[in-house]
């Protein structure tokens, strides 16, 4: 028997487009066009600007030959032409690839060469190591500098030379500024390129698509609480997961974008009180730098804002203190694999009332899945069945979705490998609690296995900084010849702030069973990534030299 629903009313381009964020970009520039856009120094833009220089860079790769499924590479700060770049490059049917400003140039050269790039866009602050990258790699790129005029003459890092064939505003001054740009011919088109960190060897291209990138946009909105027209602080590296899509969300309300070029305590509360900052985010040491600041570097501001945090679940005396300057802080998290963070703590209105100590434990937790994300669960990896929901069987955190990557880039396997059972294998650890809501205990490969008994490094991170006097902090397995692995923990003291390794090691006795305290702790500088991540794998390095 033939289904109605089925006879006649088939798909067509009245009834159905391909999703993409490009369409939402559009039309904030065209209902909102003095909405401003973009605030960088004394650069004001508004959304018709915005889309305008964005159409004319789009007409002028497209005139260099980027087309369907070329790679466009930046290395650009949270300035305005990353922001042009993302919505630029999409509208040639190219895929954006943005490059951590803190990799090395062999890693470059990698990339480069992985992603066949077709045209690199480098800031001047990254020339040397952009040269020295494209000296290694095979690809021979069109190489546009930016020249940024609101760089500060004081700056710490002084501008490279000039290492291109043209100036970013001279290529971009080539456009059309009515060029009919293109529409993915699938949603599940390619739209950008993100690489993971590769601390086990080469990075892996994880590739995102429209589709995935147009529903963050909606789920960020509701889950960041976005007013209509906020006001948005890039302290997130846009190279980081495309900015957790945050560059694309915006249009939704049609939402100011305050760029920053570097993450300073002074720099983030100016902006917050001379623009009206109402969304930001950021891993924990951001928080920690503005908790931290001085009395000259704070300004009062009579807004709430909203900060969404993923990494390291938000110590207590962290969460306390961001209240008390005005921010109301979202614990997320997600990977580069699900575009960045797809897991939300919903906050129920009865856990504002317990003590803070309580409020703290429920806001550690990661939470549920985005509306925009169909599956979220804990299993065994091995037998792909659920753990009980008791909130103490570990298992691996697994997602299933719209908001997971196409694969990894030129990877057969370790896609297949990712994706085994139907499920996007992120190799966290972590718990169901009774309450559908997931925590996590782990990555695998951080677990610290002490005389058979399993120990979470970051609930031993956790209970350190509850010590008055850490401002961070890493553990990690150290080599044992009578337990196999005993935690070590690495310390970096608040300033002005005192404490002894017995002092610490006494401390998390008064929290954790014995045999989960750290047996040493050392106090040195820890090594972070671009975006706040602590480093385990280096702090592993450090504790194998010590050995």
């Amino acid at each position: 028997m033939v289904n109605p629903y089925e006879l006649d009313l088939d798909r067509n381009p009245a009834n159905h487009q391909p999703l993409t964020p490009l369409t939402l970009f559009e039309r904030a520039a065209r209902t909102f066009p003095d909405q401003p856009a973009i605030i960088h120094g004394r650069i004001r833009r508004s959304y018709a600007e915005f889309y305008e220089r964005s159409v004319k860079l789009a007409s002028a790769l497209a005139r260099n030959g980027i087309g369907k499924g070329d790679t466009v590479t930046v290395m650009l700060s949270n300035t305005p032409p990353m922001l042009e770049a993302h919505h630029a490059v999409p509208m040639t049917q190219g895929v954006l690839h943005s490059l951590n400003t803190r990799l090395d140039a062999a890693i470059i050269a990698f990339q480069l060469d992985h992603a066949e790039s077709k045209v690199v866009i480098v800031d001047r602050e990254f020339s040397a190591v952009m040269r020295e990258a494209l000296a290694q790699a095979h690809v021979e790129p069109l190489v546009i500098d930016f020249d940024d005029s609101e760089y500060p003459s004081d700056a710490p890092y002084p501008k490279g030379e000039r290492i291109g064939r043209i100036d970013y505003e001279e290529f971009l001054a080539s456009g059309d500024p009515e060029f009919r740009w293109k529409m993915p011919d699938d949603e599940w088109d390619a739209i950008s390129l993100n690489y993971t960190s590769g601390t086990t060897g080469n990075p892996k291209g994880v590739v995102y698509h429209h589709r995935g990138a147009a529903l963050m946009c909606y789920s960020n909105t509701v889950h960041a609480s976005m007013p209509r027209h906020p006001v948005y602080l890039w302290t997130l590296p846009m190279f980081h997961c495309n900015g957790w899509c945050f560059p694309w969300t915006l249009s939704v309300q049609a939402g100011t974008h305050v760029c920053l070029r570097w993450v300073r305590a002074k720099a983030m509360y100016d902006a917050i009180a001379d623009h009206g900052v109402t969304q930001m985010c950021g891993a924990p040491i951001v928080m920690s730098t503005l908790i931290n600041a001085t009395e000259e570097e704070r300004r009062e501001f009579d807004q709430t804002v909203v900060f969404n945090t993923a990494a390291a679940p938000p110590p207590e005396s962290v969460l306390s203190g961001m209240a008390e300057q005005g921010f109301q802080v979202t614990h997320l998290y997600g990977l580069t694999e699900t575009y960045g963070p797809s897991v939300v703590n919903e906050w129920k209105a009865d856990w504002s009332n317990l003590e803070p100590a309580e409020q703290a434990k429920q806001k550690a937790r990661q939470g549920v899945r985005y509306a925009s994300l169909e599956g979220l669960t804990v299993m065994d990896p091995v037998s792909m069945k659920e753990t009980p929901r008791d909130g103490e069987t570990i298992g691996e955190v697994m997602f299933r979705g719209n908001i997971v990557m196409k694969g990894y880039l030129k990877n057969p396997n370790a896609t297949q490998e990712a994706f085994a059972g139907g499920w996007f294998h992120s190799g966290d650890l972590g718990v169901m609690h009774p309450d559908g809501y997931i925590q996590l205990k782990d990555r695998s490969k951080d677990i610290i296995i002490s005389g058979g008994e399993n120990i979470s490094s970051i609930e031993v991170e956790d209970a350190l900084y509850k010590h008055p006097a850490v401002a961070a902090c890493g553990v990690v397995a150290k080599e044992d010849e009578r337990w196999g692995e005993t935690p070590i923990a690495f310390v970096e003291l608040k300033p002005g702030k005192e404490a002894t390794a017995e002092d610490l090691i006494a401390h998390c006795k008064s929290l954790l069973a014995s045999f989960k305290c750290p047996k040493e702790i050392l106090f040195e500088e820890i090594p972070k990534t671009s975006t706040g991540k602590i480093q385990k794998f280096r702090l592993r390095d450090m504790v194998k030299k010590e050995e």
